[in-house]
């Protein structure tokens, strides 16, 4: 994966949520990720210097890019929640490719690799007010990785959602995705990156800051889920995994 990075972040100076109401097919795109200990999900994201992106819902946070919600639903799981004002277009077309879930606000789908898609009817509310900037310890928030074992099945799920094809292709087995809102998806064939990889795992590109990130990330008693020296011949921990209490995977990478 790392190989790789350097095309992304080409890609991925992005705002992550919808900013034109009126549009019908404006999206709001925020991170989901369960938790069996609410306390113990909020002090993570506490730590890591993540802020109420309301006062009415504590279990909703950013760092001014991403959004988190955290939620502590025993039948919740990890993936991302999507806001639109209808879905029936892409239902039609997605109960073509896969099983479509009824929800009480919505539908539920699988992308085949383990990461659940929430697609919410209507608009987020309150709707984000965010800086667009990555304010938390995990620096700069480029989008949501994936591996896939099935990448073409894969695709045809995020291009029926409104996703479309940025850069690599199927048969290369590295691709990233978009949405009009610019949320990124990185899709990966099985052996590509030589770390651990939790599906789905969020992706944050510090460059030559990333030594002073793991540092603060330290001091802030965060467990580590994986040092990776992989990538230099010095031995040097310049990238790191951690992991929420929820099982979401964090790539803390320099590039």
């Amino acid at each position: 994966m790392k190989m790789l990075l350097p095309a992304i972040l080409m890609l991925c100076s992005i705002h992550l949520y919808a900013s034109q109401e009126s549009n019908e097919t404006a999206m709001t795109v925020i991170v989901h990720t369960p938790t069996n200990h609410l306390e113990q999900s909020l002090g993570f994201y506490k730590k890591l210097q993540y802020k109420n992106l309301t006062e009415e819902n504590a279990n909703i946070l950013t760092d001014g890019h991403a959004i988190i919600e955290i939620n502590p639903d025993r039948y919740a799981r990890a993936g991302l929640k999507i806001y639109k004002q209808s879905w029936a277009k892409e239902i039609v077309a997605l109960e073509k490719l896969t099983t479509v879930h009824k929800l009480a606000e919505g539908h539920l789908v699988n992308d085949f690799n383990g990461c659940w898609i929430y697609l919410m009817e209507g608009e987020m509310n309150p709707a984000p007010d965010l800086a667009g900037k990555s304010t938390g310890l995990t620096g700069n928030f480029q989008g949501m990785s994936l591996e896939s074992s099935d990448m073409a099945r894969s695709v045809e799920v995020w291009e029926a959602l409104g996703f479309s094809i940025k850069m690599g292709t199927v048969e290369n087995g590295f691709l990233l995705l978009d949405n009009q809102e610019g949320f990124t998806i990185s899709l990966m064939k099985p052996q590509t990156c030589p770390h651990l990889f939790f599906n789905p795992s969020l992706t944050f590109f510090n460059g030559e800051n990333n030594i002073k990130v793991i540092e603060n990330i330290r001091k802030a008693g965060i467990q580590i889920a994986e040092e990776i020296t992989h990538f230099n011949k010095e031995g040097i921990v310049d990238n790191i995994i951690i992991r929420d209490p929820g099982g979401l995977g964090f790539f803390i990478f320099s590039d």
